[in-house]
C-alpha cells in the first residue's frame, strides 16, 4: 500500500483569470506571489509547512476585487498575505493587481477562505 501523506500546511496562490496573460507570465506572478507569502509567515509556519513538502495549491479568480477581498481576510485570519502588482516590463500595464500568495498556513484555516475557489 503507498504511504499517502497527510498535509496539514499548504499555501493556496490565486492568480486572476480576467487578464490575458501567457502561461509563462502566470507561472512567474505565481512565483512572485509564492514567495511575497512565505516571507511574511512566522519561523514555526515556515518550517512545519517546509518539513511536510511544501504543499502549493493554484486557483483563480475573475476579478482584482475579488483579490484584495481575499486578502483582507486572510490577514484578519493572521495568514500571511502578498498582493502583486506586475512591474509592467513584457504583457500587462505597470501596477496590474495579478496575483496573491496565502500562507503558508494551516490547510483548514485556508480552506475556510478559498474553499470556494475554483483551480487553474
Amino acid at each position: 500500500m503507498p504511504d499517502i501523506r497527510e498535509f496539514k500546511w499548504k499555501q493556496c496562490l490565486i492568480v486572476r483569470a480576467d487578464i490575458k496573460m501567457s502561461c509563462g507570465k502566470k507561472c512567474a506572478q505565481i512565483a512572485h506571489a509564492a514567495i511575497g507569502a512565505y516571507e511574511k509567515a512566522d519561523k514555526i509556519a515556515r518550517k512545519a509547512w517546509l518539513d511536510e513538502g511544501q504543499k502549493k495549491v493554484v486557483l483563480k479568480v475573475t476579478a482584482e476585487r475579488q483579490l484584495f477581498e481575499l486578502k483582507t481576510i486572510a490577514e484578519r485570519a493572521g495568514i500571511p498575505a502578498s498582493i502583486i502588482q506586475d512591474a509592467g516590463m513584457t504583457e500587462i500595464p505597470p501596477g496590474t493587481v495579478t496575483a496573491l500568495g496565502l500562507g503558508p498556513a494551516r490547510s483548514e484555516n485556508l480552506d475556510r477562505i478559498t474553499g470556494d475557489l475554483t483551480l487553474l
